[in-house]
C-alpha cells in the first residue's frame, strides 16, 4: 500500500467533467484507489473508479487529499494520479 497527498488545483474542484477523467485514469489500474479527504468533523472515503463517489465526497479547490492505492501496480497509479491532480485535472 501506497500514499501520497495532494492539493486540487482545479478552480472548481472535483465536478463532474474532471471527476471523469480522475475516475477514467483511475480504472485503468488493477489497484484498489482510494481517495480520503479529512474535513472538520467528519472523514470521507471515496472510490476514485466510481464518478458518483468521487463526487459525493465533494472535494473543492484547495481541498488536501490522500490517494491511496492497493495492488500490483500501485506504485504506477499513484504517480500517475498525483501527476494528473498536480496539471489541474484537463482545467
Amino acid at each position: 500500500m501506497v500514499s501520497d497527498k495532494v492539493v486540487i488545483k482545479n478552480p472548481t474542484g472535483l465536478h463532474l467533467r474532471p471527476a471523469g477523467l480522475f475516475c477514467k485514469t483511475a480504472m485503468q489500474y488493477k489497484s484498489k484507489i482510494t481517495v480520503y479527504k479529512k474535513m472538520k468533523n467528519e472523514e470521507v472515503n471515496a472510490n476514485a473508479k466510481s464518478v458518483l463517489s468521487v463526487l459525493g465526497a465533494c472535494i473543492k479547490s484547495g481541498d488536501e487529499i490522500t490517494i491511496i492505492c492497493e495492488g500490483e501496480d500501485e506504485e504506477t497509479a499513484l504517480s500517475d494520479m498525483i501527476q494528473l491532480v498536480k496539471d489541474g485535472l484537463g482545467e
